[in-house]
């Protein structure tokens, strides 16, 4: 066992079970670890990771280690770690674990420090508290840092506001931004994920009623394609004229906020911004609507003014969910404390999702590990060539084959001269 602070390290063989039903779904880090093994492209580098601490994660870490990697983990958000998974990690694969579920602020942030304290010189971030963190309090130890990895919007958000005001003082690698990640993790993933954490939770029956969606960037817009798939009314609000344009053109209604406050019966913030749903609206919404957030970070419902127009009436009527009782007599039902509610109420994405964009993190760390030197401090996109191989080895373990170019389509393709 290595040094760990985790909730209970007899949790570990079921950690371990889990972790194995999920390796079977992530056909792409299997190929990528078995090479790992054998090349050790990230021998002796210490690395250290940010992360939802999950069965999709924790395999992720394994595949690190395995190329030889020394690693240290902790959550990236308060609710989302399985305590299974972080004591299996602890007891079982020579790696430092942070994470208990549910943990306070202080604790959070402790046990970021306690990743930092291992002079990492790659970090892996989910949201960019760790590097945010590290440039702010631990300056001296920024020069040892060779590069890094974020896999959120938000994340990305904050690192190129980072880079434009010339604080960023090392290379880091958008996951977020690759195709076999946003396309499929953002879209298939937070989809799928926030649907079911909704219904896990609530038990609501989601046909025939209204579904509002802030934000329609691509997590939202895998979250209004399965809210319609399981029957409901689609509602999307933004502030953005493109996507907006391309919801309604999608079939779904698009609304000010202020509007469709009024007649939804759930509300799924995805935005990665702040304020989205605020106390205008909270005012607004009928009894029994169900508030979820599917953003990072729990800033996106006011949570504040819940707690004011509530008078401090709340109560916890099932597991995760807070029932706020307004002035007038109305309820609004909180999921997961604001907090992401795909992670906090539920497992968050299935595993085969998370196979590509974890096949991106690891094969990113090996680029950057093997570009040492080489590569300024700012915002990088995964190499082209990394996201292709992903989709290749991806197609590959799904048993899913295509067809290649003839000699005479590429030589058509890369010529001007044949016309009409």
């Amino acid at each position: 066992c290595m040094d760990c602070d985790v909730k209970d390290l007899g949790l570990a063989q079921e950690g371990r079970e889990r972790m194995e039903g999920a390796a079977g779904e992530m056909g792409v880090l299997a190929l990528i670890r078995a090479r790992f093994e054998k090349e050790r492209p990230l021998e002796g580098i210490r690395i250290a990771a940010c992360l939802h601490v999950t069965t999709e994660t924790a395999n992720l870490v394994e595949a690190l280690t395995a190329g030889g990697a020394e690693v240290s983990l902790c959550a990236s958000n308060p609710l989302s770690t399985q305590d299974d998974v972080a004591a299996a990690l602890c007891e079982q694969s020579g790696v430092d674990v942070y994470a208990i579920k549910g943990e306070d602020n202080e604790t959070y942030y402790r046990h970021i420090e306690a990743v930092l304290d291992q002079r990492p010189q790659i970090t892996m971030d989910d949201g960019a508290d760790l590097v945010s963190l590290l440039h702010r309090q631990r300056a001296d130890q920024v020069f040892e840092v060779l590069g890094g990895t974020e896999e959120t919007t938000t994340g990305v958000i904050r690192l190129r506001a980072m880079a434009e005001d010339g604080a960023l003082r090392y290379p880091i690698v958008s996951v977020n931004d690759a195709d076999t990640k946003h396309l499929f993790d953002n879209r298939f993933g937070t989809g799928q994920s926030t649907v079911d954490a909704i219904m896990r939770s609530t038990n609501l029956l989601l046909a025939g009623r209204t579904f509002v969606v802030a934000g329609y960037g691509m997590c939202g817009r895998g979250v209004a394609s399965r809210a319609r798939g399981m029957g409901a009314h689609v509602v999307v609000t933004e502030v953005d004229p493109l996507p907006a344009l391309e919801a309604t053109m999608e079939g779904y209604r698009v609304l000010p906020l202020r509007e469709a406050a009024r007649i939804g019966d759930v509300f799924v913030t995805v935005t990665g911004d702040t304020g989205v749903i605020r106390r205008e609206h909270l005012e607004d919404m009928k009894d029994g609507a169900v508030l979820a957030n599917a953003g990072h970070f729990d800033v996106e419902i006011d949570k504040g003014a819940l707690a004011e127009l509530s008078g401090g009436r709340v109560r916890r009527i099932r597991g995760f969910v807070d029932e706020y009782t307004m002035g007038d007599g109305r309820r609004l039902h909180l999921l997961g404390e604001g907090r992401l509610v795909n992670l906090a109420v539920a497992e968050g994405h299935p595993a085969a999702v998370m196979d590509m964009s974890f096949a991106n993190q690891a094969l990113s760390v090996e680029w950057i590990v093997k570009g040492r030197g080489t590569l300024e401090p700012g915002v990088y996109p995964v190499p082209p060539d990394i996201d292709a191989e992903v989709a290749r080895l991806k197609l590959q373990a799904m048993g899913v084959e295509i067809d290649e170019l003839t000699t005479e389509q590429r030589d058509y393709l890369s010529s001007w001269r044949q016309g009409t």
